[in-house]
């Protein structure tokens, strides 16, 4: 049984020297940036080891382990059997969703989003030449949900993409796969297509029922790509590594044409470690990384209700990521800044997730119950 994954100690942790440990002076508790603070999964420190003494540091090869270990990956954990034969590896997920939909839309052609969503989302659908058409999630009240009534509106006026989060990042929303199988029928009645993006999938809790795109439905076969990678389960996103998928012959026939480049793009030492990711030997360690999500989650809920009751808080099914609502406390549009200011905790903005993400802070729980505690502490005493 897998016993919960702990995190390195503060002191451990300030000797990093990647973003999110370096962005801001020692001072600051760096909540933002969406990197973990637990040790890599032996399997993954074990590959890097061994490439490193090897000296296994060249270009990546045409043929690989990766495809294979990620589809064996998919059976186990998503009850998904993904064809190793319609995927492409590439540097990370965000140039994978670009390089697809640079070949699935015309210039100035239209692509719904639904924010409030990742911020690179809008710059991405902009670099691949076309125009973001936004389709905000619908409040039930409980959680959140695809708008499937405006995107089907959307679609219906003449938008030939869907850019879709799922899990969704930042609400950590599992998509139900009845909502996925309706957007795919969408998709397919006025011939558009839908990359997934799918990067938070492995940290979906059990009992939420995630399901990936690609298997929802024989639609979705049809109109989607999906774009996956280990780096936000297993803290890999300076190596990297992303796999574009497909199923339909069309859709892989838009992989097979890519140039070779896009993937030369790929990390060495990413496309090992990802391989290693995806072994049966890590699914251990990824289950008690939950373990550790699962408490740390349901911590950061408790907390806001005992200490800061007007912060409005949904535990989120998927990920690190906790989207809470300061709007009820009064510091404007953007509380990040004066959380960060006053505070000395470094958040996300919620402004830019969207117009939707006005008063909202994005805080990555994916560290020591100890830091998220002192986070708290330090945001209450700014009221």
């Amino acid at each position: 049984m897998a016993a919960p994954i702990q995190a390195l100690s503060l002191e451990q942790l300030r000797r990093r020297t990647s973003e999110k440990w370096r962005e801001y002076p020692e001072g600051v508790l760096p909540l933002f940036v969406a990197e973990t603070d637990f040790p890599l999964a032996p399997q993954i420190t074990a590959a890097l080891e061994r490439a490193v003494r090897d000296g296994d540091t060249g270009y990546v090869a045409s043929r690989t382990p990766l495809a294979a270990s990620y589809a064996a990956f998919a059976d186990r954990r998503f009850g998904w059997v993904p064809d190793p034969a319609g995927m492409r590896s590439t540097a990370d997920v965000s140039m994978g969703i670009v390089e697809i939909l640079r070949r699935v839309i015309a210039p100035r052609e239209r692509v719904i989003v639904n924010p409030p969503v990742y911020p690179p989302f809008f710059e991405l659908v902009e670099e691949a030449g076309g125009v973001v058409e936004r389709v905000p999630l619908r409040d039930t009240g409980s959680g959140w949900e695809l708008d499937l009534e405006g995107i089907a509106g959307s679609l219906a006026s003449g938008a030939r993409a869907v850019l879709l989060c799922n899990p969704h990042n930042p609400t950590g929303t599992v998509h139900s796969a009845a909502s996925l199988r309706t957007l795919a029928e969408l998709a397919a009645q006025h011939g558009a297509v839908v990359v997934s993006d799918e990067i938070h999938a492995p940290l979906a809790q059990p009992g939420t029922g995630y399901t990936p795109f690609l298997a929802a439905g024989d639609a979705a076969a049809q109109v989607g790509f999906a774009v996956v990678s280990a780096s936000k389960a297993f803290n890999l996103a300076g190596l990297k590594c992303a796999l574009m998928v497909a199923e339909s012959a069309a859709h892989r026939r838009v992989l097979r044409r890519l140039p070779v480049e896009v993937e030369w793009r790929t990390g060495q030492f990413g496309l090992l470690a990802a391989a290693a990711a995806f072994a049966p030997e890590s699914d251990e360690w990824l289950d008690g990384l939950l373990l550790t999500l699962d408490a740390n989650r349901r911590l950061l809920g408790d907390l806001l209700a005992d200490r800061l009751p007007e912060a409005q808080y949904r535990m989120p099914d998927a990920g690190y990521l906790g989207w809470i609502d300061l709007s009820a406390l009064g510091w404007g549009a953007n509380p990040a800044k004066r959380i960060l200011r006053e505070g000395k905790v470094a958040l996300h903005f919620g402004p830019a997730f969207g117009a939707e993400g006005a008063g909202h802070v994005r805080l990555n729980f994916g560290t020591s119950p100890e830091i998220i505690t002192e986070a708290i502490e330090r945001i209450v005493a700014i009221r």
